[in-house]
């Protein structure tokens, strides 16, 4: 492994083990805990997108005419990625983003969709996202507004190594290991059942893991080479990726154990 990743994961440790061991996955007692979590994190699951397009559009030719940009290879890893994220396929084997393989998980588990989905119909009627987070129109909670607009600070700073590392050591690397926390929970409360969601996280793991974590290393090295500067703002915006997800997943700790007393005191 480059001695460069392997410093930076050495960096990102202790607050990764944080992240593993967070108590929310043992907070997943009941079907509404569950709905908890995903009707937050899916505005995780939504602005990961937001991170691939922006590498995309940054390291390959979208616009016409076409235009041989960067390097082949690395135009290749982020395409192939792109392909998996943006139409794999679903339970039934039709295609689908893994956002809407989300979504199809929410239905599944009684989660409500309609925040989230109301944000996407503001954006395709062509509403500004800044404006929407600005304004928190939708009314996200405050710990899953901050997450989000810790996203977008990266995006809108257009540093594409900087976006390479929230998406590499903030989602890609991370997610096979914290989405089998949450396997292990759901197989413990809700065995044999919630088959979409067990899915999409399985398939994540499968795909993180074995596929996108190696391509998505391969191409901080091409976005960083021997720049030092460039490592050393990889080093933070990994270190701060994770802290985010940590404040997100402490957040929602905290809603499912008010909702918990909540349904004590009826």
């Amino acid at each position: 492994m480059n001695p460069r990743i392997e410093e930076i994961k050495s960096a990102v440790a202790p607050l990764r083990k944080l992240l593993l061991k967070h108590p929310v996955y043992h907070q997943l007692q009941h079907i509404d805990d569950l709905n908890v979590l995903m009707e937050q994190h899916v505005f995780a699951v939504w602005d990961f997108m937001a991170l691939l397009k922006a590498l995309q559009f940054g390291l390959t030719s979208t616009n016409a005419p076409w235009m041989p940009i960067g390097n082949p290879r690395t135009r290749r890893l982020i395409n192939e990625i792109v392909l998996e994220e943006e139409s794999d396929t679903d339970i039934h084997g039709n295609p689908s983003s893994h956002y809407e393989m989300y979504l199809q998980a929410m239905d599944q588990c009684g989660a409500d969709t309609t925040q989230v989905q109301r944000l996407i119909e503001r954006l395709l009627k062509g509403y500004s996202h800044k404006e929407l987070l600005k304004f928190n129109v939708e009314h996200l909670q405050e710990y899953t507004l901050t997450f989000v607009n810790s996203t977008f600070e990266i995006i809108h700073r257009g540093k594409l190594h900087e976006i390479g590392a929230a998406f590499t050591f903030g989602r890609e690397d991370l997610i096979p290991d914290m989405f089998r926390a949450i396997v292990n929970d759901l197989d413990k409360n809700f065995p044999n059942k919630l088959d979409a969601f067990r899915y999409y996280l399985d398939r994540h793991i499968e795909l993180d893991e074995e596929t996108h974590t190696p391509m998505a290393m391969e191409m901080m090295e091409e976005l960083c080479g021997e720049d030092d500067q460039k490592w050393q703002e990889v080093k933070l915006i990994a270190i701060d990726s994770l802290r985010a997800r940590i404040a997100l997943w402490d957040g929602i700790e905290q809603s499912i154990k008010n909702r918990q007393m909540e349904a004590a005191i009826q």
